[in-house]
């Protein structure tokens, strides 16, 4: 039997290139607002608002053996330019929508099933103008950790924390090339992430061969939280 995995928010980015790489070996549900570039691709596309929709309501399978959260935001302004309005919409889209997701899914997630979320380098590594990021990715990696505690032995729950990656989310920070290159000089690797750096770990976590691994964070991030390479 095919197995089944559920990524909300696929149409591009990260999101998508999983789906290209999942739909070789699974049967890949992407629910998202648009199909985005997923028409050919393999995947079955379900029409779902995370901010205003009910994932109940959609053509969802019975049994789910993988899950993956992708929609997120990167706010980046000082503290001093941000109201509390901007905190709760970045807390709506990284983390509630998220958690209202989870728990309408969870029936469904089946013995020695995945799931994985998405958070930021941000929060291991203080960065200057991301407090609203950081704090809405910081409450999706204590809630993963605990999801796995309480869920052990049978569904895995683990996080991906990326540095800056190459994708639509990220396109105004990397729509020239002077940017591309400062950004690129700020990691150990010299480079910044392209979506399959990511995908390739979340489908590696979502794999079941590799069932041992719960309740981590992994940094996918060119090496920016651990290492500084400044002489």
């Amino acid at each position: 039997m095919q197995k089944n995995i559920l990524l909300i928010g696929g149409s591009y980015g990260i999101g998508f290139e999983m789906a290209k790489q999942l739909s070789a070996t699974y049967h890949v549900f992407v629910a998202s607002r648009t199909i985005g570039e997923l028409a050919g691709n393999g995947a079955t596309h379900i029409p779902f608002d995370v901010l205003s929709g009910d994932i109940s309501n959609t053509s969802l399978p019975d049994e789910l053996h993988g899950f993956a959260f992708c929609p997120g935001s990167i706010t980046l302004k000082p503290l001093k330019m941000m109201d509390i309005d901007t905190f709760k919409e970045d807390m709506e889209i990284n983390f509630f929508s998220m958690v209202k997701v989870v728990k309408a899914i969870m029936p469904k997630m089946a013995e020695n099933s995945s799931m994985v979320f998405f958070s930021t380098v941000a929060v291991e590594t203080g960065m200057p103008f991301h407090t609203s990021v950081a704090a809405a990715k910081g409450a999706i990696e204590g809630f993963a950790l605990a999801l796995a505690a309480e869920y052990a032995p049978r569904i895995r729950v683990n996080v991906i924390a990326p540095s800056l990656v190459d994708t639509p989310l990220a396109g105004r920070l990397l729509n020239n090339d002077k940017k591309k290159t400062m950004m690129a000089e700020r990691h150990p690797l010299k480079r910044v992430g392209i979506a399959k750096d990511v995908a390739n770990m979340a489908a590696f976590l979502l794999n079941s061969d590799n069932s041992w691994i719960t309740g981590q964070v992994f940094a996918v991030d060119g090496g920016m939280s651990k290492l500084n390479t400044n002489p």
